[in-house]
């Protein structure tokens, strides 16, 4: 038998059998928005739960697999606070055998090309990742990112006086499908222009972008030759340009640098010895005079595919003309530069971030701008995001604003205290904290609010396994297709078509006894080829050889064995997250 590589723990081998338990709506608590618009059609497909997450994930695993293009979870980190040694490998083993089990279910609920961000600090990073690349698979591995975050208050496990303050945390990233998995949309980050060449100069970096091309005037055709692949590169010579340092401008202007840059913004410019396919074509066919050219082309490749495109050559060396227009945003009168976001994340501002949302959340909250990057990278308006560590709401706030769909599942009473409450605020058009003003957000949308139902199945006064009485009828055969495997949906004109597994299977749960009888006229009923399994309390003996077409089980002995009944907590064994410093203290 081949080897492999994997992480063992205690325990490993001994799998949760989770009970799925059916969702059932708290009408008083859902909440949509009067004559909204937004979202109308979606209205449905955004859901929060209450609920133990493990359950709720087991819960919601075949309504939702393949359907959510991207999850972020914050799990609580397995900080060592509650015991005397952090290396208690029973404790540490009862973290990743529950994280194991979330994370098997939500690789189920990601669509082909969908994402997984998990956030995560360095007591368990290393062995998190070595679990994700056993469950996803090492080669579905995207990055792993450092995200600079508040200095840890270092008050928790004991010995902090010995090591450093924690600043970073990290997300791993990881693919469910590498070969389906679209490129993440490049992000950037923004700095205001004058800070950021004051910030080059403080480094000892020179600014490139100082330079303008004042005038470029009097194009006449010169040659047309061709690209690797045969089309055609039209050159056409300048006969009058001038370039100009930005200095002297602002000088001879009598205007600031910054105004300089604002006024000949689309000019401002550089050069660049790139070797290129097109600057070796059109160095060949050109002289070797301090002269410019402007070739123009149309690329079949990158960004500009498609799209005619001109580049400029400048002198004997044919250096390439490159803007600052294509790195930098105008808007209004400031000009941001932008810097191509990697794995290291900084710049969000964690002042008052507790405060997001119109909730107090004092521990491990994060910002809305960080789980905007994550959308932003990830996912397309109308797609489904889901968080089933939702904590006080984050991810379901920023995904609104931004205009997916969101499924949030919280076990605590921040369900009720603060995810509702912030999200019936964003809704109602209240909110006016975290990105609201950057997206544009003016309210709108709704969701559905669920809770767990109860157990299936308790045991009497006796130990023997009796149906729950909170259960009625239709709660009954909700919850018994759900294990069987089938989709409840009642035919409302074929009473027995009560739950579907495929176009000919059907279920049907009753609490009346079986007769003879009764399975007589639901044959007389059926296609030849249908087939039917009815779930029941009690039935006569002799309705079980009826008919070959249908089969009878005695619930609910049939569910015994396939799951944990009773269990309602698989909570991960922590106390409490990291404590963070506050800025504002610093």
């Amino acid at each position: 038998m081949a080897q492999r590589l994997e992480l063992m723990w205690i325990g490993k081998e001994e799998r949760e059998k989770i009970e799925p338990r059916i969702l059932i709506e708290n009408t008083e608590l859902s909440f949509q928005k009067e004559s909204s618009s937004l979202f109308e059609d979606s209205y449905y497909d955004n859901v929060l739960i209450h609920g133990d997450n493990l359950l709720a994930l087991k819960a919601i695993e075949s309504m939702y697999a393949g359907k959510i293009r991207c999850i972020y979870i914050d799990p609580p980190y397995n900080t060592g606070a509650a015991f005397e040694h952090y290396d208690d490998n029973l404790e540490h083993s009862t973290w990743l055998s529950l994280m194991r089990e979330r994370l098997v279910m939500l690789k189920k609920l990601l669509t082909q090309d969908g994402t997984i961000f998990v956030q995560i600090d360095d007591n368990e990073q290393a062995y998190l990742k070595v679990l994700m690349d056993e469950i996803f698979g090492r080669s579905n591995f995207i990055n792993m990112v450092s995200v600079a975050a508040k200095v840890s208050a270092g008050a928790s496990g004991g010995g902090e006086d010995k090591r450093l303050k924690k600043n970073i945390e990290y997300i791993l990233i990881y693919a469910k499908d590498m070969d389906s998995f679209k490129p993440f949309k490049p992000i950037y980050k923004k700095t205001e222009l004058m800070q950021y060449i004051q910030k080059m100069k403080e480094d000892n970096k020179s600014f490139k972008y100082t330079t303008v091309l004042t005038k470029c005037t009097n194009r006449e055709y010169f040659k047309t030759i061709q690209d690797g692949a045969g089309d055609d590169i039209v050159i056409e010579k300048v006969n009058d340009y001038e370039i100009k340092p930005i200095n002297q401008i602002a000088k001879e202007e009598n205007i600031t640098l910054q105004q300089a840059y604002i006024k000949y913004y689309d000019q401002v410019m550089t050069t660049t010895n790139a070797q290129t396919s097109i600057r070796t074509r059109v160095w060949d066919a050109t002289d070797s005079e301090n002269n410019m050219y402007i070739a123009t082309y149309v690329p079949k490749t990158g960004k500009s595919k498609g799209d005619k495109k001109e580049l400029v050559f400048m002198g004997k060396q044919k250096v390439l003309l490159i803007w600052l227009k294509d790195t930098a945003e105008k808007e209004g009168n400031k000009i941001y530069k932008k810097e191509k976001i990697g794995t290291y994340w900084d710049g969000f501002s964690w002042i008052n971030v507790t405060k997001e949302g119109g909730v107090l959340f004092p521990m491990g909250k994060k910002p809305e701008t960080l789980i905007q990057r994550v959308l932003e990278m990830a996912t397309d308006e109308g797609d489904i995001v889901l968080d089933s560590f939702l904590g006080s709401g984050t991810t379901a706030a920023t995904a609104h604003k931004m205009r997916r769909r969101w499924v949030g599942i919280e076990m605590g009473e921040h369900a009720y205290t603060h995810c509702k409450v912030r999200l019936d605020k964003i809704i109602s058009g209240e909110d006016s904290g975290g990105i609201t003003k950057s997206v544009d957000w003016n309210g709108g949308g709704g969701y559905k609010f669920y809770e767990l139902a109860p157990t299936l199945i308790n045991e009497d006064a006796f130990g023997e396994p009796i149906i729950s009485k909170d259960y009625k009828p239709d709660m009954l055969a909700a919850a018994v297709a759900l294990h069987e495997g089938f989709k409840y949906c009642p035919n409302p004109n074929v009473f027995w078509k009560q739950s579907q597994s495929n176009e000919n299977a059907y279920l049907f749960v009753t609490t009346a006894t079986v007769t003879v009888p009764m399975i007589k006229e639901i044959e007389s009923q059926m296609a030849d080829d249908e087939f039917l399994v009815i779930a029941c309390k009690s039935f006569e003996k002799a309705a079980v050889s009826v008919s070959n077409k249908i089969k009878i089980k005695k619930i609910p002995q049939m569910l015994l064995g396939k799951c944990e009944f009773g269990k309602d907590n698989y909570e991960l064994n922590i106390v409490h997250p990291p404590v963070y410093e506050d800025e504002e203290e610093e």
